[in-house]
C-alpha cells in the first residue's frame, strides 16, 4: 500500500496542487502584508487595525458569498483546464493593481484618492479569482488521477491549502 504522499511526485498532480498552494498562499500573504502595511505604514495607527483588518476581511470574503454558486457550475460545465488558465492570467493583472497601490501609498502619492481603493479593489479581485478557483482544483482532479487516487489527492490538495493559508498569515 503506498501512502497519498506518492501524488507529489507525479507530474499529473504536482503542478495543480503547486499551483493550488500558491493561490492559498498569494491571497492570504497579500490580504495580511497590505492590512499590515496600510495600518502602520499608511495610517500609522494600531487603533485601526481592527477597523481595517475586518474590512479587508470582509472586502476579501464578499466575493465567495455572491459568487460561489456560480463558480461551481461554471467548474461543471465549461473546460476546466482553460478556467485554470484564465484565472492564473487574472491573477497576475490583479497583483499587478495591488503592487501599484502598494507603490503609490509607499510613496504617499494619491493615498485615500488612488492608492487606498486600489488595494481594496486588488483584495476584492482576489476574493473573485480565488472563488472561482475554489471549485475547479476540486474538479479537475477526477482528470488527472486515477478512481483510487482521487481522494488521496483531494485530501492533499485541502491539507496544502491549509498549509498555505497559514504560511500566508504567518508571512504576511
Amino acid at each position: 500500500m503506498t501512502t497519498s504522499t506518492h501524488l507529489l511526485r507525479q507530474r499529473r498532480f504536482l503542478p495543480l496542487f503547486l499551483t493550488q498552494l500558491l493561490n492559498a498562499l498569494n491571497d492570504n500573504l497579500y490580504k495580511n502584508a497590505m492590512v499590515l502595511f496600510v495600518v502602520y505604514q499608511v495610517y500609522d495607527s494600531p487603533e485601526t487595525e481592527t477597523f481595517i483588518s475586518g474590512i479587508a476581511t470582509a472586502v476579501f470574503v464578499l466575493p465567495f458569498v455572491l459568487f460561489s454558486a456560480t463558480a461551481g457550475q461554471l467548474a461543471d460545465m465549461r473546460d476546466k483546464t482553460k478556467i485554470i488558465r484564465w484565472i492564473k492570467f487574472a491573477e497576475i493583472i490583479i497583483m499587478s493593481v495591488g503592487a501599484t497601490g502598494l507603490v503609490l501609498a509607499a510613496r504617499g502619492m494619491q493615498v485615500d484618492l488612488l492608492a487606498i481603493p486600489l488595494l481594496f479593489a486588488a483584495l476584492f479581485a482576489m476574493g473573485v479569482h480565488s472563488t472561482f478557483f475554489g471549485p475547479i482544483k476540486y474538479a479537475i482532479l477526477p482528470q488527472h488521477l486515477k478512481k483510487d487516487e482521487v481522494l488521496a489527492g483531494t485530501g492533499l490538495v485541502e491539507a496544502g491549502t491549509y498549509v498555505a493559508i497559514l504560511a500566508g498569515m504567518m508571512l504576511g
